[in-house]
């Protein structure tokens, strides 16, 4: 039998790649927002309906996010896990559905529909709140928000305590959500983008000690296969 071939290097590799990627989309796609900070939902049509062009960018960022988020968690929290394995789980478990549940919170896709002039503005408005309003995507919102802040802090917390990375990346990453919340709350559009960059900064940092980690302390290597025999 011959030994199966060893993936361990283009896994680890790939991992450091994906790090910053997620964080990263999300900064930029919070930095070109057009309706951050609108009050209600016509302001949020009609400032839309002003940006279509930046709406799109919005959109093709979400589905980088999309493919990006989870899988760059769960490497920084590889990183991490042997040294802070507790906080390291709980963090992966509020963060892991908080970006799961995001698609089907997020109504970036139908805003730039409704702003398109599908419908005039005052339905289309109609239309949004309505969609905001289902109680599923309400719980999603819920689950989304409250997963990103506190997991995210747990996360940093535990890259701190495993000194997995610098002491400042890890308060990078562990502050990062919370000065999101606030900033989001505040209307204060371009430090939002920036709390978003920290969180790419801190996991640009853990990328690269990624790429620094031998094979052997990233994972176990391929064994043969034992077959099973059957006893009649």
């Amino acid at each position: 039998m011959t030994t199966p071939r060893d993936t361990r290097t283009v896994r680890r590799v790939g991992a450091a790649v994906l790090l910053p990627l997620g964080p990263l989309s999300i900064a930029v796609l919070r930095g070109v927002l057009p309706y951050f900070g609108t009050g209600d939902d016509q302001e949020t049509i009609t400032a839309t309906a002003a940006h279509l062009g930046r709406q799109d960018a919005v959109l093709w960022l979400s589905v980088l996010a999309l493919v990006t988020l989870i899988p760059s968690v769960l490497a920084a929290g590889r990183l991490a896990q042997r040294r802070a394995p507790a906080l390291t789980l709980a963090g992966l478990v509020l963060l892991v559905p908080a970006f799961a549940a995001l698609p089907f919170f997020a109504v970036d896709p139908t805003v730039r529909v409704l702003a398109s002039g599908t419908v005039d503005p005052r339905t289309a408005a109609t239309l949004l709140t309505e969609l905001s309003g289902l109680a599923p995507v309400a719980v999603a919102g819920v689950i989304f928000v409250a997963g990103h802040v506190v997991g995210m802090v747990l996360l940093g917390a535990a890259l701190w305590r495993s000194g997995a990375v610098p002491a400042w990346a890890a308060v990078a990453v562990l502050v990062s959500q919370p000065l999101h919340a606030v900033c989001t709350a505040a209307g204060f559009q371009l430090l939002d983008a920036c709390a978003w960059g920290l969180t790419a900064l801190g996991f640009a940092v853990a990328a690269w000690r990624v790429l620094r980690t031998p094979d052997d302390a990233w994972d176990l290597g391929p064994t043969v296969a034992v077959p099973v025999r059957r006893t009649s």
